[in-house]
């Protein structure tokens, strides 16, 4: 009898397949379920950056790594890029301060005493409330939705990419200026959202850091709490 050839084993035979499909169904119930928290409930700030976004942002991302088997979205957070990308985060929240600091003094016609700022234990407690808030967004908008949209829109150019992130962004912070101001500034600080957003998401496609942008984005919520709070 002759004898049956056997097949090559590839070495990708292991690897487990990524499966995007559940991506847009997640990001979309996602946005539902936190407008209605943002809707229904009033806890504290400190609650909403611990809990509230580790149930809203960290969760599902956790969960859409064990369903799609996407392990790349863990690459952002290697620690051996921890140091590199504070330096960054904090070049960057510094070009946003400064711009802010310009700003705010050609509109109010004042500055800011950085020294009564620094010395200050509600700012640091501020600042601390900042990170918090800059590690569960920046996992969920850029670690998870852009570097899924980057391999599943394989045939995006950058600018869209970058668009579609920076919108998202926006889109999610929305509810919470809607329940805050009237009409006019809403626009506004959904505008402001989405520019900050754009940033960010430049800042990731070169990068693939988190950690520069949890500072930096940590830094801009100071700035905007010192000048425009």
């Amino acid at each position: 009898m002759p004898s049956q050839k056997r097949k090559k084993p590839t070495k990708f035979k292991n690897i487990p397949r990524i499966n995007h499909k559940f991506f847009w169904p997640l990001v979309i119930l996602v946005g539902v379920l936190w407008f209605i928290y943002r809707a229904l409930f009033n806890f504290s700030v400190f609650f909403d950056e611990t809990i509230g976004k580790a149930i809203f942002f960290g969760f599902p991302v956790l969960l859409y790594i064990s369903v799609s088997n996407f392990i790349k979205i863990k690459d952002s957070l290697d620690l051996n890029k921890m140091h590199k990308g504070m330096l960054l985060g904090i070049a960057y929240g510094g070009i946003y301060g400064f711009a802010a600091a310009i700003t705010s003094y050609a509109i109010n016609k004042h500055g800011v005493q950085a020294v009564d700022l620094f010395s200050s234990s509600a700012f640091w407690w501020e600042f601390f409330l900042a990170l918090l808030t800059a590690f569960w967004e920046t996992i969920f908008f850029f670690s998870f939705i852009m570097m899924v949209l980057e391999d599943r829109m394989k045939k995006w150019s950058l600018t869209k990419l970058v668009l579609v992130t920076a919108a998202i962004f926006a889109i999610f912070h929305a509810p919470n200026a809607i329940l805050r101001f009237d009409l006019s500034l809403v626009i506004a600080q959904v505008a402001l959202m989405f520019i900050f957003g754009l940033g960010q998401a430049l800042l990731f496609s070169k990068e693939k850091n988190a950690y520069a942008l949890m500072i930096s984005h940590a830094i801009w919520g100071m700035v905007l709490l010192v000048h425009w709070g």
